[in-house]
């Protein structure tokens, strides 16, 4: 993976990945298997190649559970060290549960439940309060480690996974809270998940299952043949050997540890060791809104427009009377930033192209229903504050409050565009505030020309969303 840069919200420019199944025999030969190291160190040379390719100035290489417990790990790791030419880091058990922990930490805005990284050799499980990292474990019981104790029995490894966890104090922590699920099989899991269900949009990060709807969908995945499940064409052939066990190790987790829900995260250990190279103060800042302000600045006509636009929202719903948690401020930030990203397309397509991208954009720090709010605000300010022509399904994900805060900060932002043309300067100069009962904006000294019927209309339609009477002040 290589990033634009190290930031609270980094950008992946470039992407690549191959399973070696390098922890496939270590638990019964004690060794890596020859095939799966020559499969990696050729990855590797393709790897250390696509870094110079891409000018990468930082490298970092880590090992995990295989590496460090094969006979062999050693010399493969220093095979492994001459082609990428640094250092590999062989992370213990406990640091791979922590960097596991500060993955999460990362991207999912206010964490507090428990963290499990199921990879191909260990489980690691990681009580997360806040952003307090206690109690951590890992466990011999990633996909390829289980299938390879219990000899390709499912049966036998039942046994195996209700032995280990049933020592796991950890899972205790669990109980009425969020379980947070890391690894690329319990990801095509929800896949699997989304698909089946109809789901309206295929972003697994922070995607959500209640506990129990969780345990019976791990149940049935890893009783029946994987292949003969709907849509199995979304998850990839070389991850539905693995499948049936990643679900059994998640049955009896949900089992036992009894969450009130899974939330799926695509940021795991990776993240998590970016993330520990940040300072203290970077690292609580908003990562939803540093990803909105990149996308401002790459997108937008002015970034400073998408700046001031925050404070002149703030300004309007400080007089409006609107209630707003700090969780709505923070997603109507987001939208300010990202209000303009879709103004290259053409004029009847804006809309529709505003919130595929925000939908589906790789933003992290907010959930489904977030991502639905921050592109429907977008989407009304451009097409206007029906919602007609909006999918149905993706507006089940907002709440009917939600979306009638959308439709208000669309409205605001339909105004403040026909105010300032997208030019930055203007908004400061043009509060529009509720005053005695009446919504009004101010334009005056050399911006009183800005008036006319087509910004009265707008002003008009956001002051019948607030039941307030609408007026434009000039001198």
């Amino acid at each position: 993976m290589v990033y634009e840069g190290l930031t609270r919200s980094p950008t992946p420019i470039f992407n690549e990945k191959v399973l070696a199944g390098l922890g496939r025999e270590v638990q019964s030969t004690g060794l890596l298997a020859a095939d799966a190291v020559e499969r990696a160190l050729a990855a590797l040379r393709r790897f250390r190649a696509l870094c110079d390719v891409l000018h990468v100035k930082r490298l970092w290489v880590i090992a995990t559970a295989a590496c460090r417990e094969a006979k062999n790990g050693r010399a493969f790791i220093d095979a492994a060290a001459r082609i990428c030419r640094t250092k590999i880091d062989i992370l213990s058990g406990q640091r791979e549960a922590e960097l596991s922990a500060l993955g999460i930490l990362s991207g999912i805005h206010r964490p507090d439940g428990l963290v499990g990284d199921l990879g191909g050799g260990s489980l690691e499980l990681v009580d997360l309060r806040k952003d307090k990292l206690r109690r951590r474990v890992t466990l011999p019981l990633g996909g390829l480690t289980l299938r390879d104790q219990a000899h390709q029995s499912l049966k036998e490894a039942e046994k195996i996974v209700a032995r280990a966890l049933s020592s796991a104090a950890t899972l205790k922590a669990g109980a009425g809270r969020a379980f947070y699920a890391v690894g690329g099989t319990w990801r095509a899991l929800a896949r699997l998940h989304m698909w089946q269900t109809g789901y309206p949009l295929h972003v697994t990060h922070n995607y959500v299952i209640p506990g129990r709807e969780m345990f019976e969908f791990s149940r049935l995945v890893r009783r029946v043949d994987t292949d003969m499940l709907s849509r199995i064409e979304v998850v990839s052939e070389s991850r539905r050997p693995l499948l049936a066990y990643g679900a059994l190790v998640l049955e009896h987790v949900v089992r036992m540890a009894r969450p009130s829900e899974v939330i799926f995260s695509v940021l795991g250990v990776r993240e998590g060791l970016l993330y520990s190279q940040l300072g203290r103060r970077e690292q609580r800042s908003d990562p939803l809104i540093s990803a909105a302000r990149d996308l401002n600045v790459l997108r937008s006509r002015s970034p400073e427009h998408g700046e001031e636009l925050i404070k002149w929202t703030d300004r309007f719903m400080a007089s409006s009377g609107i209630s707003e948690t700090d969780e709505e401020r923070r997603l109507r930030h987001a939208a300010c930033l990202v209000a303009d990203i879709g103004w290259r397309a053409h004029p009847d397509y804006r809309g529709e192209q505003s919130l595929n991208i925000i939908a589906h954009a790789a933003f992290v720090g907010v959930d489904h229903p977030g991502r639905a709010f921050i592109a429907l605000a977008v989407f009304f300010r451009h097409v206007g504050l029906l919602d007609d022509e909006v999918s149905p399904r993706l507006r089940e994900l907002a709440s009917t409050r939600m979306l009638d805060r959308a439709r208000i900060i669309g409205g605001a932002l339909r105004v403040a565009y026909l105010v300032s043309a997208s030019m930055p300067g203007v908004l400061p100069a043009a509060p529009m505030l509720v005053r005695q009962g009446r919504l009004v904006l101010t334009l005056k000294d050399r911006y009183a020309p800005l008036a006319g019927d087509r910004l009265f209309n707008r002003l008009r339609q956001l002051a019948r969303l607030i039941g307030r009477e609408p007026a434009i002040e000039t001198d």
